[in-house]
């Protein structure tokens, strides 16, 4: 039987990872949207050297588990310890949570990267050729016409994307980091509790989610208006 006191008692202990779930989250989402950003702009730039070294980063983090990718940043670059040090970098490299938003920046972005690429090129040509009609400088084509319709295109993948970064978070616990995750198995281990604790952490990335949901079909709104639903007379 669910002993429900045992439940709240979990929400609580599990709460005070959240911020540190949330940080993640941000951080990356943040990042990862910058370096997708020049990473599509090296893709769709015709330039052999800048699309072959995009090419060559979103096939390597695309093409690898995360997991992979975190420990390498993490244990394996521990080994250079001495160089990193030399560097000034070590500072960086020791600290658990700078290797996991690194590590899931590097990722997001990658995949980030050919979201926004595919909206790109899902743009009509004909609208560009209107913009171009008009007199549009390129800039201004890019800002006014490009980049929304670009971004409406995209907006659903990315807003999938944003929760699978959510959930990414998760693997931040196995380089010790007390995430919901994190705390969760400090939980179990103490308690033995399985089923009521993976419960309560499986609500607050529920919660996270649904909020993340709402606001990515709030900007669909505002990017499509002729997408609304019509009001009932």
């Amino acid at each position: 039987m669910i002993d429900l006191a045992f439940l709240a008692e979990s929400l609580r202990a599990l709460a005070a990872g959240l911020p540190l779930t949330l940080g993640l989250t941000g951080g990356a989402v943040a990042l990862g949207l910058v370096l997708a950003g020049l990473a599509a702009a090296g893709r769709l730039s015709g330039i052999a050297v800048l699309d072959g070294l995009a090419r060559l980063y979103v096939f390597v983090f695309r093409g690898t588990p995360l997991l992979v990718q975190l420990f390498l940043i993490y244990y394996g670059l521990g080994q250079f310890r001495p160089d990193l040090q030399a560097l000034g970098l070590w500072w960086f490299f020791r600290e658990p949570y700078w290797c996991a938003l690194l590590a899931l920046t590097l990722n997001t972005g990658a995949y980030t990267a050919e979201i926004i690429r595919g909206g790109v090129l899902a743009v009509p040509h004909g609208a560009v050729l209107a913009g171009r009609a008009c007199g549009m400088s390129r800039g201004l084509l890019l800002r006014r016409i490009v980049l929304p319709l670009a971004a409406r295109q995209a907006l659903p993948a990315y807003g999938n994307e944003v929760i699978s970064v959510v959930k990414a978070t998760s693997l931040a616990s196995t380089i010790t980091l007390l995430d919901l995750t994190g705390i969760a198995q400090k939980l179990i281990a103490q308690s033995f509790r399985a089923l009521e604790v993976f419960v309560c952490a499986g609500a607050f990335y529920l919660a996270i989610n649904l909020a993340i949901i709402g606001l990515v079909r709030l900007a669909e709104t505002i990017l499509a208006p002729d997408l609304r639903r019509p009001r009932p007379v």
